[in-house]
């Protein structure tokens, strides 16, 4: 029997801040560039998805990411993420910092400069409360630790958003969409558009037998991973084990015996000592 509980949320019960349904709602180009332009304040002239879902990889083997909406605009890079689970302040910290380095690596893989990395931005939205400070949103850059007015301009902003902050800090339709986060109602246009859009999406068949696949895969996944840990952990002991037992000199039919482990292993365990 599979050890993964979480249970798949039925279709109906989406809303804007499940994954799937936010990618979803994101993938509308209206939605996407007025809610860039609400939070950051701007106009911006046009917005370019460099793909649908996007995913980095380095060419090592590392930790690869998925970004939630991966968009240009004006030159600039955007990342929306809707960030559900609060790993803590710190985590989440180091998470913009990883994918701020994912950005930049796949910019230089395809061709760019050093000197002709574009801006970039990325918003994380949250649920939850952030850095105790009760705000709404909170905006990172790289200043001088001996002159705040003094900014290193190496073109990264990292902008987290609270739906529990509770200061008068955000304009009324970046309140609204929080609140809409919260599950209150649409409070204005843009948000009674994006709550018919989620209404209308949810009779899309297609897209609920899509959802269902998506999380039968992840399901899987991540049961193979916890099989593929678990089956790496058995060996690492056993060859511990046998770490052990050769240095006690022990024969290698009784190493094999305990360990489980084939004789060519040993021998390759042995060469290590």
């Amino acid at each position: 029997m599979s050890a993964y509980h979480r249970e798949i949320k039925p279709w109906e019960e989406l809303t804007i801040i499940d994954d799937y349904m936010f990618k979803l709602v994101m993938r509308h180009k209206r939605f996407c560039k007025r809610l860039i332009e609400k939070i950051l304040n701007i106009k911006i002239r046009d917005i370019t998805y460099l793909e649908e879902e996007k995913s980095l990889k380095m060419k090592y083997d590392s930790k690869g990411i998925r970004l939630d909406v991966y968009v240009e605009g004006d030159d600039t890079i955007y990342d929306i993420e809707m960030q559900v689970r609060d790993y803590g302040d710190q985590e989440l910290a180091q998470r913009t910092r990883y994918y701020q380095s994912m950005i930049d690596v796949d910019s230089l893989a395809r061709g760019a400069l050093y000197k002709e990395l574009r801006s970039s931005i990325i918003i994380f939205l949250c649920p939850f409360e952030l850095f105790e400070q009760n705000r709404h949103i909170y905006t990172f850059r790289n200043l001088c630790i001996e002159d705040k007015n003094l900014e290193l301009n190496d073109g990264t902003t990292k902008i987290f958003l609270s739906s529990k902050g509770t200061a008068n800090d955000v304009s009324p339709d970046i309140k609204a969409f929080l609140d809409y986060m919260n599950g209150l109602p649409a409070a204005d246009d843009f948000i009674k558009e994006i709550d018919a859009c989620i209404t209308k999406t949810k009779t899309n068949h297609e897209e609920r037998v899509s959802y269902m696949t998506y999380e039968m895969k992840m399901r899987e996944a991540h049961d193979d991973g916890r099989a593929e840990g678990r089956a790496e952990g058995r060996e690492e002991m056993a060859s511990n084990l046998a770490i052990a037992m050769l240095r006690d000199g022990k024969p290698i039919e009784e190493i094999i015996k305990y360990s489980h482990l084939s004789e060519a292993r040993i021998q390759e365990l042995a060469k290590q000592l």
